[in-house]
């Protein structure tokens, strides 16, 4: 059984480009095509994990639950001066990389619906 395949090439029109697309364009390559939100929200969960004792770059990810255990956990901590720096530091890291991978499976998914349609 043979099946046929038709392939049609169609014409760009390759006519003068405005200066919003050239800005547009310029802006995707900068931000990697996750636009203002995506480029800025790690740095914003990151900010908000810089206060202290309050773990609200966990919040800010909607991770509230391992934002209140962190918080919980950080009073016996307080008493031990070695390990609660280290928890801090490990929450700031943490709130990056969480919201990091939040902006890259949502560009991702984003990505295959419109491959899909």
């Amino acid at each position: 059984m043979e099946q046929e395949y038709v392939v049609q090439i169609e014409d760009v029109d390759e006519g003068g480009s405005s200066p919003l697309g050239v800005i547009s364009a310029i802006w995707n390559e900068l931000s990697g095509g996750i636009g203002p939100w995506g480029t800025l929200r790690p740095l914003f969960a990151l900010a908000l994990s810089l206060v202290p004792f309050l773990f609200l770059g966990q919040h800010f990810n909607r991770q509230h639950s391992k934002g209140m255990d962190w918080f919980l956990i950080q009073f016996p901590l307080i008493l031990s001066i070695v390990l609660w720096p280290l928890l801090y530091v490990w929450s700031i890291a943490d709130a990056w990389w969480v919201s990091s991978g939040i902006v890259a499976s949502s560009e991702t998914s984003s990505r295959l619906e419109s491959v899909t349609q």
